[in-house]
């Protein structure tokens, strides 16, 4: 059954979403409210769909990515098959999903389940590229200061007062301590036991070069957990692919053409 808030909701996603949960600051345990002066967080979710049949045994395709802002909620949406093969890279903003808190899954319909059943497949060593490319990026973009498109004023406010943008300088930690983890464990702890920390960064504790150091410091630590990490080089193809065919054959064959 659909939860409230997605039933509120349900016309910020496509037809045909399969699962649907919390991102970003709220998964993390990260969420400022916006009451409090120092918030520059929405509410993050993200949905998975299937596209209508045409998109895939015909010529006429259907969005892959669909965004969406409406007051406080940012929502990003995926198609299934582009989903999967987000999740084969390890990409740290979508396999999150899968590993989130049951509470922060506000939809899971039975495709969308069998992927959060099936995790296991998509961890792979592929996961230190993608865990420290996305957190360099993010180092280099906290002294950038042309804030173009995706800071609101409060957010500028803050580059302004600290001089680097907090709130990219906490998802480069986040990040590394992540992927860390995962080459570690083959866990990927979305719910932060240390958001005490990861918060004192992003409210502007922490100096720049404090943030420079420990970011040096846990890329050493992720290059060293990649050459120690007994997860597997690669994901489960073949796995994986029965699945989407299984899922595909259902949904085109069973529920539209029978």
């Amino acid at each position: 059954m659909s939860k409230p808030l997605f039933e509120k909701y349900r016309d910020l996603f496509p037809d045909n979403t399969i699962l649907v949960g919390y991102r970003g600051s709220i998964a993390h345990n990260m969420y400022i409210p916006n009451t409090d002066p120092k918030s520059i967080d929405d509410v993050d979710l993200m949905g998975v769909f299937l596209a209508p049949v045409e998109h895939y045994i015909g010529i006429t395709k259907t969005r892959e990515t669909v965004e969406r802002f409406v007051g406080k909620y940012d929502v990003v949406s995926y198609e299934y098959i582009k989903f999967v093969k987000l999740l084969l890279k390890s990409n740290p903003n979508v396999i999150s999903l899968l590993w989130i808190r049951e509470n922060h899954y506000l939809e899971s319909y039975d495709y969308g389940k069998i992927l959060v059943d099936n995790r296991d497949l998509f961890v792979s060593k592929e996961a230190y590229k993608s865990f420290t490319g996305y957190a360099y990026a993010q180092l280099k973009k906290m002294e950038k200061f042309n804030f173009n498109g995706y800071m609101g004023k409060k957010r500028k406010a803050l580059v302004d007062k600290f001089g680097y943008d907090t709130k990219n300088a906490s998802h480069c930690i986040r990040l590394l301590k992540m992927g860390v983890e995962f080459l570690t464990t083959g866990e990927l702890n979305v719910f932060r036991d240390d958001a005490p920390m990861l918060l004192e960064i992003k409210t502007g504790k922490w100096k720049l070069e404090q943030v420079k150091e420990e970011a040096k410091r846990l890329f050493i630590l992720a290059d060293e957990a990649y050459v120690r990490s007994k997860i597997p080089d690669k994901p489960k193809y073949n796995e994986v692919e029965s699945i989407v065919k299984d899922v595909m054959y259902d949904y085109i064959v069973k529920r539209h053409v029978v």
